[in-house]
């Protein structure tokens, strides 16, 4: 149509944008899947992610002796009292517990209980292959092997705790009288 006697003017139809990812926004896509592909494995590495549907495998217990008591001095294959014993020409404390002491009590009752700990781990120590699992420390101030005892994963110190012969190690001695 003609206004005020001018020519017919059309406008251009304005171009549409292809549908889809613009440009910039594919460089920039390409440049984080660059970055994933080469920093992404290194990166996961240092999470303890779970995995999924995978069968935890622990090492089998392997080490095993029969055990006797040794109440004082040095020994092989013998447990001193509830939460330390000699294996194989070591000395090892249960890192995780605590138990009575037997020598020299504090009380009798200490005593007494400190007895049937020993005899008790004595007996577990005995019930077949169990593995000695490193703890943060490899040794206390005596000198001994700290080590968790488990068998079948399960931890011979919480056995014992769980029949009221030890308590969790907490860092610190808890007088038993």
């Amino acid at each position: 149509m003609r206004q005020g006697g001018g020519a017919l003017r059309f406008k251009p139809a304005r171009a549409r944008r292809p549908e889809g990812v613009s440009g910039p926004a594919l460089v920039y896509m390409l440049c984080l899947g660059l970055l994933l592909g080469w920093y992404g494995p290194d990166w996961v590495r240092q999470f303890d992610w779970p995995t999924i549907n995978a069968p935890q495998s622990r090492p089998a217990d392997s080490l095993s002796a029969q055990f006797t008591f040794c109440h004082s001095g040095g020994g092989t294959n013998c447990v001193v009292d509830g939460d330390t014993f000699w294996f194989g020409g070591r000395k090892y404390r249960i890192a995780d517990i605590d138990t009575p002491e037997t020598h020299g009590p504090r009380c009798a009752a200490e005593g007494a209980l400190g007895a049937q700990a020993t005899a008790r781990l004595q007996s577990l120590m005995n019930a077949g292959p169990f593995s000695l699992e490193a703890v943060d420390r490899d040794t206390d101030r005596y000198g001994r092997a700290l080590r968790v005892v488990t068998r079948g994963g399960e931890s011979i110190g919480a056995m014992l705790v769980a029949q009221g012969l030890a308590r969790n190690w907490d860092g610190a001695r808890h007088p038993w009288c």
